[in-house]
């Protein structure tokens, strides 16, 4: 017998400040906890798309980025953010499709290292889709030979993940020369634009990434009502 396929809800946020991402993380990911101690079902998984202001952010091993590398930081006109993700430093920024997965694993498959490659496989079958030939390395992310396309840094508490991806579409890439991204010493970054040689925004990559991920995750998504996060009102998405 076929298994079901997981429902996932797509909430496009558009340009939204990286602390008030992290917020709406943290509410969607209580939502699914309350629903585990009250055994109520569990809340519907969910896609959170958006863009940032520029930010540099650090993940749980922060040792390397004492108050004075913030300060620095700061001093070019971005943000800094200190959070619970996996990696090390990074930069999101506007032209940068971002997408925090709130999933229950429990729909899906119950191994974080299965979801990670998902999320990698899912971004290279988006690279494939324009005609980008992106893989996997020993070091996590999405790459185009020595050259990082997309970063990903989770979190994952009793099988509900937080955080996840930055895709680089047609970020402004000199943001990333005052980091080392990643912590990977010797590589660089790229991005949609420079590897096709034309301008690739944010809103041309939703589609084609939805259709990945619905494929690499089989499950059917669902476009919610961006204009009111708090009422429920859906559109299909072609997938």
């Amino acid at each position: 017998m076929a298994l079901r396929r997981a429902a996932v809800r797509v909430v496009n946020l558009g340009r939204i400040p990286y602390g008030l991402g992290l917020e709406m993380q943290r509410q969607h990911v209580r939502q699914h906890l309350d629903a585990l101690s009250q055994s109520t079902g569990p809340p519907p998984n969910t896609l959170l798309l958006c863009e940032h202001p520029p930010v540099y952010t650090t993940g749980i091993r922060q040792g390397p980025y004492p108050a004075q590398e913030e300060w620095r930081l700061k001093g070019h006109g971005a943000d800094f953010f200190r959070t619970d993700r996996g990696g090390l430093i990074t930069f999101h920024g506007p032209g940068q499709l971002v997408c925090y997965p709130i999933l229950h694993l429990g729909c899906f498959r119950k191994s974080v290292r299965w979801y990670v490659c998902q999320l990698e496989r899912t971004v290279i079958g988006l690279c494939g889709k324009l005609g980008i030939a992106a893989s996997t390395s020993p070091d996590t992310g999405v790459w185009v030979g020595d050259n990082k396309i997309c970063a990903i840094g989770i979190h994952c508490g009793r099988y509900i993940t937080s955080h996840g991806l930055a895709l680089n579409c047609n970020t402004e890439m000199s943001w990333f020369e005052h980091i080392v991204p990643c912590g990977i010493v010797g590589k660089g970054v790229t991005s949609l634009s420079r590897e096709l040689k034309r301008d690739v925004t944010v809103a041309e990559t939703i589609q084609p990434f939805l259709d990945a991920f619905a494929e690499e995750f089989n499950c059917i998504l669902s476009l919610e009502n961006i204009r009111d996060h708090k009422s429920h009102p859906s559109e299909k998405i072609h997938v």
